[in-house]
């Protein structure tokens, strides 16, 4: 089945002095899924041994209740997997373990290096020898050959080497660390619970797990803690903040709130904004579920005109089905999606959708309204046009196929066979998350990468550049 939405990237959850630490990680990457459905994975330590378990497919699948009671420990690391950067198998799924000078070290990462590619070709030039295709294999031999006198030293040197998105957790056996690039492109949020300190690409799993939100990890900001407590270094100079707007939009669940936002307040927002920008005259506003409906709803709050469920999700689509040859027309979208003709026949409907791809979805969804009796479809979408490729860890076509990337709005209206169609704007979609664009990465719309995809790198920081402080 095609699937016409950028892929969730993929999710991390770490905890650090629990008796269950396994299983609240087990339960913390239950609550990130939509971040991966590819593979999950867990690694335990109780200060000497590693453990860990891992498998393709979804993390109430792949753990049973005696996989948790094996993996054992106090402290763990775990990871939700959608492939953005090497190859979809079981050899690829993350947290990796690894035996080096320093004792046991283990690590996942959400996001893209952009330069892994080189750095691997030197490092087999070394001598190096890998067992995965995944870019985060390539930060485990940086930081091996590290001449650094401690775990967070050794890990800084590493990621000075590294361009592009990331959001790391590394566990040694006395310490868990967090660090985020320094513009902070991915999330990774801090929470306490109790006596035991957890790390998160999102404050969702907090929820789940009893754990209270204590902060954002900054940009370009390594978080120890161990025994001692907690304490922040900054290895890079001059961090500057740019946030995937992307995120908001689509990619966050909307019970989270990262960088101080609520992800639904600014998807409702957004279709507020959208209403304002792009009115028409319509009996009904539907979203295209789940995604559109939270700017869906702003959209008919503000336009006064009614909310109605014209589209109804079956959630129960799995990762397998026996697909029919040709006699089902569009049966990839009719799997995951039904109109619902009581609401929608003899009306003007306004169509809230988060994004369009390569537009194969959304002409699919308004033939499916229209044969439901529509009068008319008028589409709205609660982001900008999506003209250009991720390079930071999201899994997008190349620009080519992208539809914005090579037609006006109104072709691509004609296109999917809408009567209309509008996408809220940049300033109308800033508005709607309350922070300046210049603190956001907006590549996907924009085409201005904040780092470079080609060409020379920046000069590495000295590590002397360090900056640490205790909470």
């Amino acid at each position: 089945m095609t699937d016409d939405h950028f892929h969730d990237e993929c999710g991390v959850f770490g905890v650090f002095n629990h008796p269950e630490a396994a299983n609240l990680a087990y339960l913390g990457l239950y609550a990130l899924q939509h971040r991966g459905q590819e593979s999950a994975g867990i690694v335990c330590t109780d200060g000497r041994n590693f453990n860990s378990h891992r498998g393709m497919g979804l993390v109430a699948d792949i753990f049973q209740k005696s996989d948790i009671e094996r993996l054992g420990g106090h402290n763990s690391i775990g990871h939700v997997r959608y492939s953005t950067s090497g190859d979809s198998d079981l050899r690829n799924c993350q947290p990796f373990t690894f035996e080096y000078a320093h004792g046991g070290i283990a690590m996942c990462h959400n996001g893209n290096i952009v330069n892994a590619g080189e750095l691997r070709k030197a490092l087999e030039a070394q001598g190096a020898i890998f067992q995965s295709t995944s870019d985060t294999e390539v930060l485990i031999h940086l930081v091996a050959r590290s001449v650094g006198d401690s775990a967070e030293t050794r890990l800084a040197e590493a990621i000075h080497k590294l361009a592009g998105a990331f959001s790391l957790l590394v566990q040694t056996e006395t310490r868990l660390i967090g660090v985020r690039d320094p513009h902070g492109i991915r999330p990774l949020v801090l929470g306490k619970q109790g006596d035991s300190w957890v790390l998160s690409s999102e404050t969702c799993s907090f929820d789940l797990v009893g754990a209270e939100f204590v902060r954002d990890v900054e940009p370009g900001e390594m978080v120890v803690i161990d025994e001692d407590g907690i304490r922040s270094i900054y290895p890079f100079a001059n961090p500057t903040p740019k946030f995937c707007v992307f995120e908001y939009v689509y990619f966050a669940r909307p019970d989270s709130t990262l960088e101080g936002i609520n992800i639904y307040q600014a998807r409702h927002r957004i279709g507020e904004e959208l209403a304002k920008e792009s009115p028409v005259e319509a009996d009904v506003v539907v979203p295209v579920p789940d995604s559109g409906t939270p700017p869906a709803m702003g959209y008919a709050e503000a336009s006064g005109t009614p909310f109605q469920m014209g589209l109804i999700r079956n959630h129960y689509v799995g990762r397998t089905f026996i697909e029919p040859q040709q006699s089902i027309r569009h049966f990839g979208v009719k799997l995951k999606l039904n109109a619902n003709r009581a609401v929608i026949a003899g009306k003007r409907v306004v169509l809230v959708d988060d994004s369009i791809v390569r537009g194969t979805t959304s002409r699919k969804i308004v033939e499916m309204v229209r044969k439901a009796g529509a009068k008319e479809v008028h589409m709205r979408i609660s982001s900008p046009p999506t003209k250009h490729s991720c390079y930071y860890g999201i899994d997008t076509p190349d620009a080519e196929e992208l539809m914005a990337n090579k037609m006006t709005v109104e072709e691509m209206c004609k296109v999917i066979g809408a009567d209309s169609l509008a996408f809220v704007s940049f300033d109308g979609m800033y508005r709607a998350v309350g922070k300046p664009r210049s603190v956001h990465c907006d590549a996907c719309f924009s085409g201005e990468y904040p780092v470079a995809i080609e060409g020379p790198r920046s000069p590495q920081l000295s590590l002397l550049h360090f900056s640490s402080r205790r909470q």
